[in-house]
């Protein structure tokens, strides 16, 4: 393997890669041709990283599992279904994207995981992790039943198996006997190192291989080969070539480095390893960003207070955690990736006195929402919800949009769901939902929020406030982090502006003094249109029978896809010249 200490300034010298449109060329070459073929590939991901960023240390991972999966199976007649993709850039680039990876993760460009749209050799589209072995194995279970002739792969993350869906999947096409082939690329990182009881039994946890970790997969019905290096090709290709000739259920069990050749990302998978953004890339915002400041509350609250207990679902880094795992290393529990054990083991934290907070994005919050409701507020359990990375995300795109938790959570009785729009706000929030003796959320952006105006009053409880007194008719209702572009709207529109922090309860007075006083009101979220804030004030007029023009903004009714946050935003016409003119044209209509 070729190693490097720098992303490549020129473009490399790839012979033959330049041959590769596809895996059907790539399975014309002799077995002795992939290893310097993976150099090549190892060069062209890092310099196409190193210039217009991306993942990047999961895919250099896998650069020689990609390899000898497209050249032992015939693909895409073989299905290949990866778990999660960031470990999918090289099978992007042997697939005939080569040239569009350039635009992975930009507006228009190539998506940033693998998209059934987007090429017949995704077969499954993936961005959540733990998903791969219930679709591979629903992939194998049909085909059985229409007597087709072919394998199944799913190529799933160590981490992934921390996941209950994996294994839930595993006793099931074990028990059903799917022929399914299920390649286990144990590296012993995530975006977080692996946590859990797993975790300590794979070599690439720094320990010798468990001499049970066989018996473990043969008892979900599995055949077990392993461990193989996943950087030998030959090894690899032998492998797989006897693994694709047996039938049944089989893992086999390959042990990669992330970063592998990359000589940074090796040092430092938790960061440079990770993902890469390019030097052009643009500056952040001075404030800082929604999950340090979450973080610090949750170092401060927790020196008061000896009761409240973190929880994550690997999301360490990502939730501004890091700090308080370091000070209060047994107070913090990172469950891995397992959505729904998050939310109810905190629901039993608080059933002993505890006071725990899940902080989880939002995106991820879908896949509890049955443990919120069930475990947490039919109980009346003093539960805290973090709510990172609410809204338009930007460049991870449709998987990772968190446009859907308003809806999910307002329904819910006696839940409570607070929306800030700058940092003081959101401290304040923080705060009076560790407070409150049951469900309580606060959901809020990636990145930083808007500075806070002059004079502006602290948080009520369930209160909003008046920002700005207009005199065109139009009140501007804001729901969380448009502020900014809310307010200058507002100055275009001679519009008032109220900041309605609270989406449940709903500040009624506050929304029905504005229609008393108005002729227009708008309500403006980074949030789905359907069932968001907006619906709740819709819901709220009708209740009263206020015959008030309501114009509601917002996400609209189809999945946006990736990009730049701010061009997501003007797309959905979210940013302050979108806003002006769809308010102008409501009004004029009308």
């Amino acid at each position: 393997m070729q190693h490097f200490s720098q992303f490549p300034e020129q473009a490399p010298a790839t012979p033959l890669l330049d041959g590769i449109d596809s895996p059907v060329a790539l399975r014309r070459l002799a077995p002795s041709q992939l290893e310097p073929l993976a150099d090549q590939l190892r060069a062209q991901l890092l310099f196409d990283i190193g210039r217009h960023g991306g993942h990047l240390g999961a895919g250099l991972g896998v650069i020689e599992l990609t390899l000898a999966l497209h050249f032992v199976l015939d693909t895409p007649h073989d299905r290949l279904v990866w778990d999660v993709g960031h470990q999918a850039y090289p099978h992007k680039i042997l697939t005939g994207r080569r040239a569009a990876l350039a635009s992975i993760r930009h507006l228009n460009g190539l998506a940033p995981f693998p998209t059934r749209s987007e090429s017949e050799w995704d077969c499954f589209g993936v961005g959540h992790a733990g998903t791969a072995i219930s679709a591979a194995t629903g992939m194998a279970l049909a085909a059985q039943r229409q007597g087709q002739t072919r394998q199944v792969c799913a190529v799933v993350g160590d981490g992934a198996l921390s996941s209950g869906m994996s294994l839930e999947a595993l006793a099931h096409a074990g028990g059903a006997n799917a022929n399914l082939l299920v390649v286990l690329n144990d590296n012993g990182m995530s975006i977080s190192p692996h946590v859990g009881a797993l975790a300590d039994r794979f070599p690439s946890a720094a320990q010798p291989l468990a001499a049970n970790i066989a018996e473990f997969f043969e008892t979900f019905g599995f055949r077990y080969t392993g461990p193989i290096d996943g950087h030998d090709l030959p090894s690899l290709v032998a492998a797989l070539s006897e693994s694709s000739q047996q039938s049944g259920p089989r893992l086999l069990h390959v042990v990669t480095r992330k970063g592998a050749g990359f000589i940074p990302a090796e040092a430092d998978a938790l960061s440079r390893g990770h993902a890469h953004s390019p030097a052009s890339a643009p500056a952040k915002k001075a404030a800082p960003a929604c999950h340090r400041v979450f973080g610090e509350w949750a170092c401060n609250t927790a020196a008061k207070d000896p009761q409240l207990m973190a929880v994550t679902p690997a999301m360490r880094e990502g939730s501004g955690l890091t700090q308080f795992a370091e000070h209060w290393p047994e107070r913090f529990f990172d469950v891995g990736i397992a959505e729904q054990h998050a939310v109810t083991l905190a629901a039993g934290m608080a059933c002993e006195g505890a006071r725990p907070v899940v902080a989880l994005y939002s995106t991820f919050l879908q896949r509890a929402v049955d443990q919120i409701i069930h475990d947490v507020a039919v109980q009346r359990l003093p539960v805290t919800l973090a709510v990172d990375r609410a809204g338009l995300v930007g460049e991870d795109g449709v998987t990772h949009h968190g446009i859907f938790d308003i809806a999910l959570l307002r329904s819910i009785p006696d839940a409570v769901l607070m929306a800030p729009s700058t940092e003081p706000e959101l401290k304040e929030m923080l705060d009076a939902a560790y407070r409150y003796p049951g469900l309580a959320a606060v959901r809020y952006p990636r990145g930083s929020l808007a500075s806070e105006p002059s004079g502006a009053p602290k948080v009520e409880w369930g209160r909003g406030r008046w920002l700005r007194r207009g005199n065109s008719g139009v009140a501007l209702l804001n729901v969380g982090a448009l502020l900014d572009a809310v307010l200058s709207a507002a100055e275009q529109l001679d519009a008032s502006v109220i900041d309605l922090r609270f989406v449940k309860p709903l500040d009624s007075a506050l929304v029905l003094k504005a229609a008393a006083d108005h002729r227009w009101l708008v309500s403006i979220e980074d949030h789905a249109v359907e069932g968001g804030a907006g619906s709740a004030v819709a819901e709220l007029l009708a209740q009263q029978r206020m015959d008030v023009p309501l114009l509601r903004l917002g996400v609209p009714d189809h999945f946006v896809e990736h990009g730049q946050r701010g061009e997501l935003l003007a797309l959905c016409e979210l940013d302050a010249a979108g806003i002006t003119r769809q308010v102008e044209t409501f009004v004029a209509e009308r």
